[in-house]
């Protein structure tokens, strides 16, 4: 039987999905999704696919497109290849050079617990830290 800690879930090129997705392991997006993403997990966004959605998940990899506020608990990297536009919340963040990244930033082994609480703006700070950077592609 397979071991249910390493299952991933796969989104085909092909498929458009359009709603609310949650997951406990890794969810690898080559298609396109819209909607809203929890996760105690991985997401993967393939070059490629593309997400409009807010984002929340442990881990976040990016080759793709994603359109929408994000926060990453554990860590988020956006490869070369990778478009981001909305507002980012990371305890840790990779940006490969040729990645675009359009919004405000907070990133800090704290920044994730004091992300918006689902309430208002993702990166509202509850505790006075630091206001977030915008970043522009150069």
């Amino acid at each position: 039987m397979a071991d249910p800690t390493n299952q991933t879930t796969v989104i085909g090129p092909d498929t458009r999905i359009k709603g609310e997705m949650s997951f406990d392991n890794t969810a690898q997006l080559l298609g396109t999704f819209e909607g809203k993403i929890s996760a105690k997990g991985e997401l993967k966004v393939a070059k490629g696919a593309t997400c409009a959605a807010e984002v929340e998940a442990g881990k976040v990899t990016i080759d793709g497109t994603v359109n929408g506020n994000m926060v990453g608990r554990d860590r988020v990297q956006l490869s070369s290849s990778a478009q981001m536009r909305g507002d980012l919340v990371a305890a840790k963040l990779v940006v490969e050079e040729g990645a675009v990244f359009v919004g405000h930033c907070t990133v800090g082994p704290d920044a994730a617990k004091h992300a918006g609480n689902k309430s208002g703006s993702m990166t509202e700070s509850k505790s006075g830290a630091p206001s977030p950077t915008t970043v522009r592609p150069g």
